[in-house]
């Protein structure tokens, strides 16, 4: 349908053409840009680009998509375009984008040594989302980040729910780079840091990757899973790298593999029962500044032979547990032998508890079983006081925290992507929010705030605070309550200047003294 020349008339931008856009009355134009040309066939062809803007027929003027991109007035541009057409939010989460971005940056120019720029800001952005909106889609992404302030950080950020499919299927394509920065991250490990090491199950479903099929835990329930190892630096007190395995693979299997492909080559790490020496044991061998300290079974062999469970003294800085230092020289190691006294009595009530249920109490098993309660034995290549390397094992608590913000903070218990490459990309999106979040912990704890409010009151606190673009006056904090103003006053982020408080009643009259001139 041809343009009428009135309308071809108006003036617009130059290198642009006018369409219609409906087959109704009243009829609506629209403006895209010419972006260039090609040759087909020894033919030159215009380029089609975007709309830059639409024709108001009453006003008869050209309206672009925003005010700044053309000579026309805010009140203009407002009254002549649709609210489901304005693209701008005006009100926007600030709080905690700001914070969570100040306490990442330096996580951003490391990822810049390894991802063009753009990408690396698209990752960053990505992470950091998973973190300020708990829970968030991939398909949601680009709404949480219209409506937060890290628009206003990283403007131009795509993110589309077809964009980040695709981006993080290409990502995990060039797992090479992923690898490279989590090598880059152990550097940070001294050899004297401890190093807990723990794995995690995620609920996979998907019929079209390797790393989904049925872990031991997961037949009781009938789903698939994948496995996520991760290492956690106790002295940084941050997640140090990560890796993806199969559902099915034992943690002993992946062991070995973790540390090659990560280049761990020197602190202490402290592992589960999962995750014995001889799992690791070339690792170990070729590492002398990597060391270990991990617990054995109870019915291990060598406590009997060795009679760790016939003790020697207690600790000195808890008199309520026993402990046995012996060398085996066949194995080249140190054994630990500790007894728990208040979970010895623990165990014992759960197991009288269970036995007596079932009424198959045994007098003969009782005895057997009553050395086991509430013992550990540790193996370790290092020659520590029991004080110490009680303590060091005792510090894996840490590790649970950090799965159990993994899955529930982060609420990163399931996948929710399909193939290989989209499972790798988006885990290491995963590992970088999670990263993320023990800095914000770590700062927190710092702020003192952790007396009297959880990580989860925080952060929703946090999500209060947000700014509007006030006309004339730009992005203004909104109206908050006295008990958040203290709390963004502690985080750093915001700077008032109290006035003292006046004293009641009458000010004192000023004494003065009379001289004699």
């Amino acid at each position: 349908m041809a343009i009428p020349a009135d309308i071809l008339s108006i003036e617009r931008p130059k290198n642009s053409f006018v369409i219609r856009t409906n087959k109704t009355e009243p009829a609506r134009y629209a403006v895209r840009s010419r972006v260039g040309c090609k040759y087909v066939q020894g033919r030159r062809l215009p380029q089609n680009g975007p709309v830059i803007g639409h024709i108001d027929t009453e006003a008869r003027i050209f309206v672009p998509l925003s005010p700044e991109s053309e000579n026309v007035s805010n009140t203009t541009f407002l009254a002549s375009t649709r609210v489901s057409q304005y693209e701008t939010v005006d009100l926007k989460d600030w709080a905690n984008v700001i914070l969570a971005d100040r306490v990442f940056k330096p996580v951003l120019e490391d990822l810049k040594r390894f991802y063009e720029i753009h990408d690396a800001i698209q990752i960053y952005v990505i992470a950091l989302l998973r973190v300020c909106c708990k829970g968030v889609k991939d398909y949601e992404l680009q709404e949480a980040y219209q409506t937060s302030f890290v628009s206003e950080l990283y403007p131009k950020v795509a993110l589309s729910k077809n964009t980040v499919s695709t981006f993080l299927k290409n990502i995990g394509k060039a797992c090479s780079r992923i690898i490279l920065f989590m090598q880059d991250r152990v550097k940070n490990v001294k050899a004297d840091h401890h190093l807990l090491i723990d794995g995690t199950l995620k609920s996979n479903e998907s019929r079209i990757n390797s790393l989904s099929d049925y872990s031991r835990k997961a037949l009781k329930k009938g789903t698939k899973d994948i496995s996520v190892m991760y290492a956690f630096d106790l002295e940084l007190k941050e997640p140090i790298c990560s890796k993806c395995y199969p559902g099915n693979m034992l943690d002993l299997t992946a062991y070995e593999d973790f540390i090659t492909e990560n280049n761990i080559t020197q602190g202490i790490i402290v592992g589960d029962k999962g995750f014995p020496s001889s799992g690791a044991k070339s690792a170990f061998m070729n590492n002398k500044n990597l060391h270990f300290i991990n617990p054995l079974k109870r019915d291990a062999k060598i406590i009997k032979d060795l009679k760790l469970y016939e003790y020697s003294g207690t600790l000195s800085n808890n008199e309520y547990i026993l402990y046995k230092k012996e060398f085996d020289k066949e194995g080249n190691k140190w054994l630990y032998s500790f007894k728990d006294l208040s979970l010895f009595a623990v165990e014992e009530k759960d197991y009288l508890h269970r036995v007596n249920k079932n009424n198959k109490f045994s007098a003969e098993k009782y005895e057997e079983k009553r050395k086991e309660f509430g013992t550990i034995v540790l193996e370790t290549d290092l020659d520590l006081s029991p004080e110490i390397a009680f303590n060091s094992y005792n510090s894996r608590w840490e590790i649970e925290l950090v799965m159990r913000y993994y899955k529930h903070a982060c609420d990163f218990d399931e996948t929710r992507v399909h193939d290989d490459y989209s499972v790798l990309g988006s885990e290491f999106c995963d590992f970088l929010s999670s990263l993320l979040t023990y800095k914000l912990i770590n700062y927190f704890d710092e702020c003192e705030l952790f007396n009297t409010m959880t990580y989860k009151k925080i952060m929703k606190h946090l999500e209060r605070a947000k700014k509007v673009n006030l006309p004339n006056k730009g992005w203004t904090l909104r109206k908050i309550s006295k008990n958040l103003e203290d709390i963004l006053i502690k985080l750093g982020l915001l700077d008032i200047q109290k006035a003292p408080k006046k004293r009641r009643g009458r000010p004192k009259k000023n004494n003065v003294e009379w001289l004699d001139v």
